[in-house]
């Protein structure tokens, strides 16, 4: 049995297979903010079809991919980064992971190929809970609480990540990921 771990900054939340809701099936959730006002994530592995680039004109040649965040002001853009001390107002979720900051500098850096998509990931939207409706939903095993790290974050091909930290957890874990989408439909 996995030891439990309690959510906090810089954690994920993986979603166990029961849980069916459309937006946070198979999901894998960095949390950025976790206290008693509420938690705050992004989804990290639910690539998009879209490019920055397709947004405004304002990303004209920005060719990043964009990750599904999740569904709570998903007209709004987010990202994290690696950059410590150049994008001011970034807020440290871990060692060398950062949440927002100046977009304006994120921009120039760009341009200036100082981010890539080695270093930043674009998100339409992020999920939020209120005070204490992520802990009713980890009494309710929706999730798995675990620790991280950055390779995990921005270097992982996203669409396999879910069933990657699952087999990681062993065996009792990795069975998981064999259970159809629809277990109504086995």
């Amino acid at each position: 049995m996995k030891k439990k771990i309690n959510p906090s900054q810089g954690k994920i939340l993986i979603a166990n297979p029961s849980l069916i809701d459309s937006f946070f099936k198979k999901s894998v959730v960095l949390l950025t903010e976790h206290n008693e006002n509420g938690t705050i994530g992004l989804i990290i592995n639910k690539l998009t079809n879209l490019k920055l680039s397709e947004l405004s004109n304002d990303f004209i040649g920005f060719n990043f991919p964009l990750y599904f965040g999740g569904p709570v002001s998903y007209n709004n853009l987010f990202f994290l980064h690696e950059i410590e001390g150049i994008i001011p107002d970034s807020v440290k979720i871990m060692d060398g992971l950062f949440w927002g900051g100046d977009f304006e500098m994120v921009k120039k850096l760009i341009r200036k190929e100082v981010l890539t998509t080695n270093n930043i990931r674009f998100f339409i939207g992020y999920s939020g809970w209120e005070p204490k409706q992520l802990d009713r939903e980890l009494e309710d095993d929706s999730w798995i609480v675990s620790s991280t790290n950055i390779d995990k974050i921005i270097n992982t091909k996203s669409s396999n990540l879910w069933e990657n930290i699952m087999k990681s957890f062993g065996q009792e874990y990795a069975i998981w990921t064999n259970f159809p989408s629809d277990p109504l439909m086995n």
